[in-house]
């Protein structure tokens, strides 16, 4: 005879709420001005690619690709509008990070794209978005598990 054990298995009315991990908060004028002529400009792709690491870490629906986003700055700088379309589906990812916190979406994909003709002000403008999303998390530390509103 077989062994019937009664297992116990969540239904559809068992759903786990949604989290993710907490980002860092960064300094907007560090990240934009700062940090970048420090390094000779090292840092900003640094950057690029831990903020769509965290983003990707804080919402697991989000389907971002840091090295490929790296690469796209790096390697298609030239062609100039594979960078802007990159700054844009970043500003969409921090507008969609911005709705997952349950805040009111204030991060524009367009002024993500557009800023960086202007001394490259779309660093700093992502950056100060990104922390509208860590400030809705008080007291968290980087990295660990915070709750998602939507």
């Amino acid at each position: 005879m077989a062994d019937t054990q009664s297992t116990t298995e969540p239904g559809p009315s068992a759903v786990a709420p949604l989290s993710g991990l907490a980002m860092k908060r960064r300094g907007p004028v560090a990240v934009w001005l700062g940090l970048p002529i420090i390094t000779l400009g090292i840092y900003q792709l640094v950057w690029y690619y831990k903020i769509h690491k965290e983003l990707n870490e804080y919402d697991r629906r989000q389907n971002l690709s840091p090295a490929g986003s790296l690469l796209v700055l790096l390697f298609l700088s030239w062609t100039l509008i594979a960078p802007l379309v990159s700054f844009h589906n970043t500003g969409k990812a921090i507008a969609d990070a911005q709705r997952a916190a349950g805040l009111p979406v204030t991060c524009s994909p367009a002024a993500s794209t557009w800023l960086a003709f202007v001394f490259g002000l779309n660093v700093w403008y992502m950056q100060r978005e990104l922390n509208r999303v860590v400030e809705a998390h008080p007291g968290a530390a980087p990295g660990t598990q915070v709750p998602l509103a939507a």
